[in-house]
């Protein structure tokens, strides 16, 4: 497959992807792996906050900024901007450092942190479209605070669907339950599952406002 790499960036986005691999092909230790998404779900995430014009991201697991470059870029086509969040402060460097390179880092906002506090503290609606790729065992736990977060026609989509499907199912089942979730699974990457959260209505089938 041919990578669409948003304009002036393919060298850097190359570097990176170059770096990532080679980093984690020497290290066995999570902490220290970069665990990025492929060049082919960079392409995915941008396509989908540019056909919606998400103008407010979350992304939970910055990493060194791959992904984030890639969802930067998009929103800054669309007038959006991008919180990133990883627990890991080395990280959080690494990415405002590649940031700056992209000459993105005017659309991002890097925090370190806990992102089940985070999501606890945020406000109800706040995000457009939230890209989940961190560490898998807390997802079902945070389910009710991402819903929460998620404004309705928000998108929220999760890393490793595919290649993680087992850790991924506590998630999964909780949004299977969840009124008003659309889920689907889609084939790029390492398993990309997209959930739509559904427009609130008033009772006789119209939307408020």
């Amino acid at each position: 497959m041919s990578i669409s790499y948003p304009s002036g960036l393919r060298e850097l986005l190359e570097e990176l992807e170059t770096f990532g691999e080679r980093n984690d092909a020497t290290t066995t230790e999570r902490a220290s792996r970069m665990l990025n998404i492929t060049p082919e779900t960079g392409v995915f995430l941008s396509v989908l906050v540019r056909s919606m014009s998400a103008r407010n991201i979350l992304e939970i697991g910055t990493s060194n900024g791959y992904s984030t470059v890639w969802l930067a870029s998009a929103a800054a086509a669309v007038g959006g901007r991008v919180t990133t969040l990883d627990v890991d402060a080395r990280k959080t460097q690494l990415a405002i450092h590649n940031l700056r390179r992209a000459g993105l880092e005017h659309v991002v906002e890097p925090l370190t942190g806990d992102a089940g506090v985070h999501l606890a503290r945020g406000a109800a609606g706040s995000w457009d479209f939230i890209f989940l790729d961190a560490d898998r065992k807390p997802y079902a736990t945070w389910w009710p605070d991402l819903w929460r977060g998620l404004r309705p026609n928000g998108l929220l989509v999760v890393d490793n669907a595919v290649s993680h499907a087992a850790e991924m199912e506590p998630l999964v089942e909780r949004i299977r339950q969840e009124p008003g979730a659309t889920q689907v699974l889609v084939p790029v990457g390492k398993g990309e599952l997209m959930v739509l959260k559904a427009t609130m209505r008033e009772p006789g089938g119209t939307s408020p406002g």
